[in-house]
């Protein structure tokens, strides 16, 4: 078999296999408590869910890492929602276990006006829920690709997070949780912003906006 081959057979092997384990259904959901969390941008700057929380909603979006171009498209198009995002009083973040050299070339490269912040051995990740550690078979191809994780992300563990997007309102509670363990399937960013409230409605019975704090 083709080396392009038998790579897309194992990657999809592995994807099937998380999906098949259920821990996308055992993450964080709409009506749930957000974890609170105090992380570092680039700069080195501590960056508090608290704090953010106190002036809107909050837009957390967790990111594979600098080397997965999926990740990156994403980035972009959350750039471009950031606008609508705003408009609406929230604030948007997005988490990484990468390192902040890595994370600065992100920013730098996807031309973001948001955070990417360092989320130390996907701590974070974990009490989300979303945090899973990559098969043998994986690792091996990941080597193969030169996607050394450990390196960029300063962290032995072969560890990430899966794809998940949050709008968490001021309360603290989710009020839109996508989590796909299908890195290659992202959501229209513009479910962040305008698809919210319906979203909110459907998942968990919210009975308030995470954007604009109005009944639904």
């Amino acid at each position: 078999m083709p080396r392009a081959a038998s790579s897309a057979s194992s990657i999809s092997a592995s994807t099937a296999e998380l999906i098949a384990s259920g821990h996308a259904q055992r993450a964080k959901k709409a009506g749930d408590a957000a974890p609170e969390f105090i992380l570092r941008d680039p700069d080195g700057k501590p960056v508090s869910s608290r704090d953010l929380l106190a002036k809107g909603p909050l837009v957390v979006s967790f990111y594979r890492g600098v080397w997965c171009p999926y990740c990156n498209l994403e980035l972009q198009a959350l750039q471009e929602a950031l606008p609508e995002i705003a408009a609406r009083g929230a604030s948007l973040v997005a988490i990484s276990p990468q390192t902040a050299p890595n994370s600065r070339k992100s920013e730098r490269e996807n031309k973001l006006s948001f955070p990417i912040l360092s989320d130390v051995a996907s701590g974070v990740a974990d009490a989300f829920g979303i945090r899973f550690a990559l098969p043998v078979d994986l690792v091996a191809l990941y080597k193969s690709f030169k996607n050394d994780l450990p390196t960029f992300n300063d962290n032995p563990a072969w560890v990430l997070p899966m794809p998940a997007r949050y709008v968490i309102g001021r309360d603290g509670i989710i009020a839109y949780a996508e989590v796909n363990p299908d890195y290659t399937q992202r959501p229209d960013p513009s479910e962040l912003a305008a698809g919210a409230r319906p979203v909110a409605g459907r998942q968990g019975g919210l009975s308030r906006s995470p954007f604009r704090g109005e009944p639904t």
